[in-house]
């Protein structure tokens, strides 16, 4: 736990008593502030989805003990969740649906011009894209080479530091 408040704490100095006064950073990926005074419900609310299913808890700032351990504990609740259900853990945005009629994400068919089209974000945050010819290569082949353009690249992304 001290651990953690050491990643999640940023310290402010103040001149005049000459203290550090911490505070827990408040922007965390599926991590939402929940105030509402007309039901005296001060906390934070967890949700991690995976293969289709929601796991959510609530964490009370009264039962935590204040605002920054009921955030500590949603922390280290949701990337202890994580973990169990084998997800990555990651603050970036990973898509999971796919829109495209491939059933891949990052992955279209263009039949006009015979090929499939791969697309991804790039560690920089920009946009990669390249195709993969179905009359070089075959459907099933191009395919198959499209899938593993996309899934090289995404974990690239997942893998650096930016």
């Amino acid at each position: 736990m001290e651990q953690q408040l050491k990643v999640f704490l940023e310290g402010k100095r103040n001149n005049k008593e000459n203290k550090v006064h911490r505070r827990v950073k408040e922007k965390h990926k599926d991590i939402a502030r929940i105030d509402q005074d007309s039901k005296r419900t001060h906390g934070w609310y967890v949700r991690v989805r995976f293969v289709g299913k929601t796991y959510s808890k609530f964490f009370s700032d009264r039962k935590c003990g204040g605002r920054n351990s009921s955030l500590l504990s949603a922390i280290s609740w949701r990337n202890k969740t994580e973990k169990n259900l084998g997800k990555t853990r990651t603050n970036k945005h990973i898509v999971t649906v796919s829109n495209s009629g491939t059933g891949v994400v990052g992955v279209r068919l263009n039949e006009k011009l015979a090929r499939y089209e791969v697309s991804w974000v790039t560690p920089l945050g920009k946009q990669g894209k390249t195709s993969v010819s179905i009359n070089r290569h075959g459907k099933k082949t191009a395919f198959e080479k499209a899938c593993a353009i996309r899934h090289k690249r995404e974990q690239e992304r997942l893998e650096s530091g930016n």
